[in-house]
């Protein structure tokens, strides 16, 4: 990425701080990452999917990207009331032990709480912050402030970013939609959020940062039927100033996902845009119910997942149960969207699993077994996280209908089994740490970092009520 002029100087703190212009970037060129990078740097794909974490940080927002390259994206940090608390643990809880790319969608206190705390962290006891990106539009606050002091206390780059630029993200494109050139609103620092939209395969995903009317309006106007994306993180928090039903429209999402409080002072996300939602039949994902929610994509349909099973009805939505800020717990599929269903059939025409005489099991606990764990994979386990694996068996005489089951770790970590996914008689299943797509013999974990402990560890299956039934240790 190049670096241009035309950067707005910074005076609120000791010294001053430039941002630099991120300049768009060719196509299908790839910027190599890492201190040790040189001219020649090659990344070797850690897995075949991207997840994006919609952390649960109450009234606020933050981001988390993973891509199959292994490159991190953190996309704002958080609420100014909680110095980035509950990001940075959420990112330690996963292993982040780097952030190549750290997106400010805009400078209000609620998006940038964390983003001094982060910096510190990353530079000092982590492995550093690669790059921040900025609208370019200063506030007035202490947590901006703090922020800038930071970037130029740990030396850290800052781009300026508006729209056509593009950050450099292995296989996924990333396209910077907003702010646009000159801005909006007289400089209003919503109308001005840098506007993302990701691209992997056949799916897509739009952050919009806190983009209302206006802003909405110009992505309308000048991109159309170009935002389509799979799904579309509501912005401002849900507030009724966004997500318009023109822009709603233009995205034509399969499903939404809202980031704000569940006792929200401003009533996010409101009435009126969860009946716009409603009148789309669009599925919606509240942080506040569904705790953090996780979206896999293999390329071709994405794999929802949330820490809590909650309503999606936008008219019911609030009818769900809070969830704690800081719940360790890991997300579940819950739906999928997009591509080919998950295969829960055998591929024969003549699976006798069809025959209705054949009953699946009503005492699963004797038959469902651990055949084999493998916790030492081949090579660096980063990088191949499917030779990492866990192998049932089910051992009895009847098929097992094994929906809603969980698989965890000692770490409580967990991995639910597909809808409708069940194992014959005699049969096994191979459950692998990465991504992929499902089969009836091969599931995926769609974790971006091991799970299992080399030196150690516990596997626990629980039924979908949530009862044990078995329990293996290894050394």
């Amino acid at each position: 990425m190049k670096r241009t002029g035309g950067a707005f100087p910074v005076l609120l703190v000791v010294g001053i701080v430039f941002l630099v212009g991120c300049a768009g970037a060719v196509p299908g060129e790839q910027a190599p990452t890492g201190p040790d990078a040189g001219d020649d740097a090659t990344v070797e794909a850690a897995n075949d999917t991207v997840e994006i974490h919609y952390i649960n940080v109450g009234q606020s927002v933050s981001t988390l990207v993973l891509g199959p390259d292994g490159e991190t994206m953190l996309v704002d940090t958080g609420h100014y009331n909680d110095d980035g608390e509950y990001v940075l643990a959420y990112l330690r809880r996963h292993g982040i032990d780097r952030i190549d790319h750290l997106v400010v969608s805009h400078n209000d206190a609620d998006h940038i709480g964390g983003n001094a705390a982060i910096i510190e962290h990353y530079q000092t006891e982590a492995e550093g912050v690669g790059a921040v990106y900025d609208p370019g539009i200063a506030a007035s606050t202490q947590t901006y402030a703090e922020y800038l002091d930071a970037v130029e206390e740990h030396d850290v780059t800052l781009y300026e970013t508006r729209e056509g630029d593009a950050i450099q993200f292995g296989a996924v494109d990333v396209d910077v939609l907003g702010p646009p050139d000159p801005y909006l609103e007289g400089e209003a620092r919503n109308e001005n959020s840098i506007v993302l939209k990701l691209t992997y395969g056949e799916t897509s995903f739009l952050l919009s940062g806190d983009a209302e009317d206006d802003q909405e309006a110009y992505l309308v106007d000048a991109y159309g039927s170009e935002l389509r994306s799979t799904v579309l993180k509501a912005g401002h928090h849900g507030s009724s100033s966004s997500s318009s039903g023109s822009f709603i429209d233009a995205v034509a999402p399969e499903a939404i996902v809202v980031s704000s409080a569940y006792d929200s002072r401003y009533g996010h996300p409101t009435e009126e845009v969860l009946q716009r939602f409603a009148d789309r039949s669009l599925p919606t994902y509240w942080t506040a119910t569904h705790g953090s929610i996780v979206l896999v994509s293999d390329g071709n349909g994405v794999s929802v997942r949330t820490q809590r099973d909650a309503l999606t009805d936008p008219l019911t939505l609030r009818d769900g149960e809070p969830i704690e800020l800081d719940a360790g717990d890991d997300a579940v599929e819950r739906d999928r969207l997009g591509g080919d269903p998950v295969d829960d059939s055998s591929g024969d025409e003549t699976d006798e699993s069809d025959d209705e005489n054949e009953t699946t099991s009503t005492d699963p606990t004797a038959t469902i077994e651990v055949a084999a764990i493998n916790a030492d994979a081949e090579g660096d386990e980063g990088e191949n996280l499917n030779g990492e694996y866990v192998v049932f068996e089910n051992a009895g005489d009847d098929p097992v209908d094994l929906s809603g089951w969980t698989v965890a770790d000692e770490a409580s970590r967990s991995y639910g089994f597909p809808s409708g996914f069940t194992l014959d008689a005699g049969a096994t299943v191979t459950l692998r740490t990465g991504g992929g797509i499902d089969t009836t013999t091969e599931l995926y974990w769609g974790s971006g970092s091991p799970i299992w402990n080399n030196a150690g560890d516990t596997v626990t299956l629980s039924d979908a009520d949530g009862e044990r039934v078995l329990e293996v240790s290894y050394e």
